[in-house]
């Protein structure tokens, strides 16, 4: 099981998209992978609760947590080996774990606790709320953003995590990103390039 959620060794830099929901997480994740020619690893709790939504008209239950915590690293290992020096994820397992906290009054699972704690990245990039908020059949708590945010970042600090706060327009925060993960990339050497490989 601990295997499932641990990050399997490759030699790339690690880019965390963090936040609550709707704060441009999935835009800037794909406009990032664009920007430098990678691929970008998705949110797997979307699909997966979506088509719980779609089939059983249920939201996120306690249970769903390792589930998604096991598909999120299944993505993320198998696109680590096909991306170039730069990988970016869409969300990580702290971002879970925080979650989980959130709504079910503190639990996490120990086995999801662990690896939060332990997966390593370059960077986490963390998406402040002064975005539109965009209603699906998933986003809840559009009254709590403030709330949500703070939970995060203080994640981030409480495990020491390398982090940048990205606000304003689109353009802005491309930018900001894009400055702290060229100067990562400056320092790392030798990293994995699957168009090299081929």
């Amino acid at each position: 099981m601990e295997k499932e959620l641990t990050q399997e060794p490759i030699n790339i830099v690690k880019i965390v998209l963090f936040g609550p929901e709707s704060t441009g997480k999935t835009t800037l994740s794909r406009h990032l992978a664009r920007y430098y020619n990678t691929v970008w690893a998705p949110e797997f709790a979307r699909d997966y609760l979506q088509e719980k939504w779609n089939n059983e008209r249920k939201i996120c239950e306690k249970e769903d947590l390792l589930p998604i915590a096991i598909g999120q690293m299944k993505l993320e290992n198998e696109l680590a080996k096909k991306a170039d020096k730069v990988l970016i994820c869409d969300t990580d397992l702290l971002e879970t774990k925080v979650y989980s906290e959130e709504f079910y009054d503190g639990y996490v699972d120990d086995k999801l606790n662990k690896a939060a704690k332990e997966n390593k990245y370059d960077l986490y990039l963390l998406t402040y709320i002064d975005t539109p908020w965009e209603a699906d059949d998933l986003r809840d708590r559009p009254e709590q953003r403030l709330e949500m945010f703070t939970a995060f970042e203080n994640a981030l600090k409480k495990y020491n995590k390398n982090y940048l706060l990205l606000k304003g327009s689109k353009e802005a925060r491309l930018k900001d990103a894009t400055k702290a993960i060229d100067k990562i990339l400056k320092n790392k050497e030798n990293l994995h390039s699957f168009s090299e490989a081929l």
